[in-house]
């Protein structure tokens, strides 16, 4: 294993499955924990850092297909190639929830930020909402041509966006149960996509080899990357609001926009990387390959914009990069700032939530016939 003292360098590697890895999923609060979904129809939760599982999950009848955590780090939920999904509590170790309803595999999963619902996509070209609490889907959308590969909701919990096979990114308002609007500029199918922590702003990463940033006020386009030389496979804002950052197949890029620019390239050697997680001025970056999980880290302090030593403003504020610490005060001081920004700019958030928690609720009226919204192509 290669020293920490590179810019980048392997953590760990193991094998996770007695079948191949299907996908991942880093838990946003801590960066401390990991889970995993394979061929064999396990979920397997891992401690980052430790060489055996924590938990390992059954239940699934058919292959794993997508993880993700709630963001308290409780719940896990599983889509899995039947379409079905599952819910655990990692308290009690037991499945809470198995909900059906997708007709194909359910390829992503996100949690919404507050309240208890979640949202998933499949190849069924579906988007749906699921109610944790009353067990049951209250909201279909429809409008997808191909597979939803990705799912993600604003830091706020007002919108969700979902990307597809289709090369199209459709933005969905969840209060009014309809869509709002979508981006078609991707040429290849799309593979990741990130909201900025206060700001209005989307990033999508595609087949293509582009990155795209988009004004989420006026729905522009703000600007594109690349070509690079591979597609982008996963991408995370840093919680300091100033860059992008932006795994490739075998190497991370730094960006920031307006004008775009590109600040820093790290050979990594990741390959099949499907996760990315910034903590405490550490990149955390996890791949997959056959049945083996490789955990890498990239020191944020060796990297464009983030050497150390340098005084930089960020929202107005000087901040010193100090190289005693080895961290950037990312955790703390930047991430109550975002947090500050975020209220300021998403405004009323905690009326948005009770909105948002109402319009769902409402919607769960006939539980037997949730709703569907279908998108009709924009002029």
């Amino acid at each position: 294993m290669t020293t920490n003292t590179k810019r980048a360098y392997k953590l760990q590697e193991f094998v996770a499955h007695s079948s191949n890895v299907n996908c991942l999923k880093i838990g946003r609060k801590t960066s401390r924990v990991l889970v995993t979904g394979g061929e064999d129809h396990k979920v397997n939760l891992w401690a980052i850092g430790k060489p055996n599982s924590i938990l390992s999950l059954s239940g699934h009848t058919s292959a794993v297909e997508s993880v993700g955590f709630d963001s308290t780090e409780v719940f896990v939920a599983a889509g899995a190639a039947s379409g079905t999904i599952k819910l655990w509590d990692l308290e009690e170790a037991k499945i809470v929830r198995t909900l059906t309803g997708h007709r194909s595999n359910c390829m992503s999963v996100d949690f919404h930020p507050f309240g208890e619902f979640f949202a998933s996509g499949s190849l069924d070209t579906n988007l749906k909402i699921w109610d944790i609490r009353r067990k049951n889907c209250i909201h279909t959308y429809k409008g997808h041509t191909r597979g939803v590969n990705t799912i993600r909701f604003t830091p706020d919990g007002r919108w969700v966006v979902s990307g597809g096979e289709d090369n199209i990114v459709k933005l969905w308002d969840l209060t009014a149960g309809k869509l709002l609007h979508e981006f078609k500029c991707h040429e290849g199918q799309i593979q990741c996509i990130d909201f900025h922590p206060h700001e209005f702003l989307l990033a999508t990463g595609s087949a293509d080899k582009t990155v795209k940033f988009w004004d989420l006020e006026t729905f522009e386009l703000i600007g594109s990357t690349g070509p690079e030389t591979t597609g982008v496979r996963s991408m995370t804002f840093n919680p300091d609001g100033r860059s992008l950052l932006c795994g490739l197949h075998e190497s991370l890029k730094v960006f920031s926009w307006e004008p775009i620019r590109c600040h820093d390239t790290v050979d990594v050697g990741w390959s099949r990387l499907a996760d990315l997680n910034v903590h405490e001025g550490k990149l955390l970056g996890c791949s997959f390959n056959q049945s083996c999980v490789g955990i890498w880290v990239v020191d944020l302090t060796r990297l464009e914009p983030y050497t150390m030593g340098t005084s930089t403003k960020v929202n107005g504020h000087s901040e010193l990069k100090t190289v005693s610490s080895g961290t950037l005060p990312l955790q703390n001081d930047s991430g109550s700032r975002a947090n500050i920004g975020r209220s300021s700019v998403l405004q009323n958030t905690e009326n948005n939530l009770k909105t948002t928690s109402g319009r769902l609720s409402a919607s769960q009226n006939s539980d037997s016939a949730p709703k569907e919204t279908n998108s009709a192509p924009s002029g």
